[in-house]
């Protein structure tokens, strides 16, 4: 899996639309990829985690590659859906919200004495919904250091959808994946 990513980012690196960007989008797993790989013996996440957390870097791979403008992926469901521009970073701010939380949902699980159950759903929402907020905050930040170096990044499109997205995100996959996710977690022990 970890050699299936580098040669993603390889991939990514290579003549992208806009350098800076680049570096901006595939920063998080260029720190991410180390983590996961040092801790893959100690703490091994279920494949349900690992196969999220490789969508979402596939995901920030594309929009480092092209930003998230310029995605040919979004271009197509701009044309399909009659859209005023091209949506991409929407996916990249519904994964945003919806590979953490099953990241979060997994490690409190495993490591507090939390149990399946409101409690853990709305903990996991609300850290997902901070960690969405670090990263516009990260990114307006970004964009008010850099000017017109960060015009590609995210931040300076003004799209008041993300931190919502980054909300249903979190509340969809926790739902959608709890019953397979608890099934991963409970084989784990």
């Amino acid at each position: 899996m970890f050699g299936v990513g580098a040669s993603r980012v390889l991939w990514s690196a290579i003549e992208p639309k806009d350098r800076f960007t680049w570096l901006l989008e595939v920063l998080p797993l260029l720190m991410d990829i180390p983590i996961l790989w040092f801790t893959a013996a100690s703490f091994p996440l279920t494949p349900l985690t690992y196969g999220l957390l490789t969508i979402h870097a596939v995901i920030l791979i594309v929009s480092g590659h092209y930003t998230y403008a310029g995605v040919p992926l979004g271009f197509w469901m701009q044309d399909i859906f009659d859209l005023g521009r091209n949506h991409y970073d929407r996916l990249g701010h519904f994964a945003q919200g919806g590979v953490p939380a099953i990241l979060t949902r997994e490690i409190l699980l495993r490591r507090s004495p939390l149990v399946p159950g409101k409690w853990t759903f709305f903990l996991v929402t609300a850290v997902c919904l901070a960690f969405s907020a670090s990263y516009e905050l990260f990114e307006w930040i970004t964009a008010r250091a850099t000017g017109e170096a960060a015009t590609a990044f995210p931040g300076t499109q003004g799209d008041e959808w993300d931190m919502f997205l980054a909300l249903i995100g979190a509340v969809t996959s926790q739902m959608a994946f709890q019953a397979i996710h608890d099934r991963q977690l409970a084989n784990m022990q």
